[in-house]
């Protein structure tokens, strides 16, 4: 594939869905990019980080990021095998309606205020419902609509996003193993295995981790691999192999992990993203 791929899912007067790959061969910084329009990405497989100025994100399926119009930033992809994002721009009037003022910079022109925050499970379910209904043609622009705007509110209600608040040298920190986690997804790593690959002791790591993104580390680590699932979910027709080849001892403990945090069993999100 090209270094991007972009498939445009719908376009309507308010809103705009689109699906962004990237082959992510910049390991390092990438040339300065500008987005030309306001909008928020959903990570939805690998990862990558993005920077703007000396502020760095790593950008994963338990974030949404936001794009302002008229930034530059650049990317660079530390894991191997890409990224894959679903885009989705509003209009401005939908943008001053749904985004709460505290999100929002003091600039003048429409744009938020920080680079991303992490959004809950079912807000994972509701971009993976979005990209899989588009892409089988399974769900109608009014119902797109609808759940695009409950998306956006849903990632960015305080009940149910997470604001990082830590120091620069602990979210860097928790970078750090974000990257090492997606280096390989399905492993089931130990906290002692990590604390080996980024030096300090598990329990400081465990400390570190929970303050910046308000979950414990291996709770983050299952809905990254549950995020996984209802991405590759369509493509398999055996639920058994998809539970082994991401990690899980096997399909009733996938399916008990997947039950538990998206409050539906594999089987019944296939059946809601269109496929039977």
């Amino acid at each position: 594939m090209s270094e991007f791929e972009v498939s445009h899912l719908l376009d309507t007067n308010i809103v705009a869905v689109r699906n962004v790959r990237c082959s992510g061969t910049c390991r390092h910084r990438s040339a300065e990019e500008c987005a030309s329009a306001t909008h928020l990405v959903f990570p939805y497989r690998g990862l990558y980080v993005r920077h703007v100025g000396s502020d760095q994100v790593v950008a994963d399926a338990n974030h949404v990021l936001f794009f302002n119009a008229g930034e530059t930033y650049q990317v660079s992809h530390p894991v191997e095998g890409g990224d894959a994002n679903l885009s989705v721009s509003l209009s401005e009037p939908l943008l001053h309606e749904l985004v709460p003022s505290s999100l929002l910079n003091d600039r003048g022109a429409l744009g938020f205020r920080r680079q991303h925050q992490r959004i809950d499970p079912r807000a994972q379910v509701m971009v993976a419902l979005l990209r899989h209904g588009l892409e089988n043609g399974s769900i109608e622009p009014l119902e797109v609509e609808s759940l695009v705007l409950t998306l956006v509110c849903r990632s960015l209600g305080p009940r149910t996003s997470h604001e990082p608040q830590a120091t620069f040298a602990r979210s860097r920190l928790a970078d750090r193993v974000k990257v090492l986690l997606a280096s390989d997804l399905s492993r089931r790593w130990t906290l002692a295995e990590i604390a080996a690959e980024i030096g300090g002791s598990p329990v400081y790591l465990t400390q570190v981790f929970q303050q910046v993104e308000g979950i414990p580390l291996y709770r983050y680590h299952m809905r990254l691999r549950l995020a996984r699932a209802l991405d590759l979910i369509a493509k398999y027709d055996d639920l058994s192999a998809l539970a082994l080849d991401l990690g899980f001892s096997s399909h009733s403990h996938f399916a008990a992990a997947f039950r538990q945090t998206y409050g539906r069993s594999p089987t019944d999100f296939m059946q809601s993203a269109g496929r039977s």
